[in-house]
């Protein structure tokens, strides 16, 4: 290999690397800000999943929040059971 080629591969390295270190420092100074707005965007809908949790390899819990009354849902082998937990007092 040529000096040439040697100080190309180099010079194609170091515009990776800076590219690289470039975009780490933008997610770390602006992904905060960004995270929370995309956040407060879907603070509006009526779905979400609280918690879930594995029992065995085919089957978990998973607790939905559905239009503010909250459901239990029992996911696997080929079924589905729910169950609408009353709110605690």
């Amino acid at each position: 290999m040529q000096f040439a080629e040697i100080a190309q591969m180099i010079a194609a390295l170091a515009v990776t690397l800076g590219l690289f270190g470039l975009g780490v420092w933008a997610m770390r100074r602006y992904g905060p800000e960004l995270t929370k707005r995309l956040q407060q965007v879907r603070a509006d809908r009526r779905l979400a999943v609280l918690e879930t949790l594995v029992l065995d390899p085919k089957s978990r819990l998973v607790l939905v929040r559905v239009d503010g009354g909250e459901r239990l849902i029992l996911i696997g082998e080929g079924r589905t059971i729910e169950h609408r937990p009353e709110a605690p007092k």
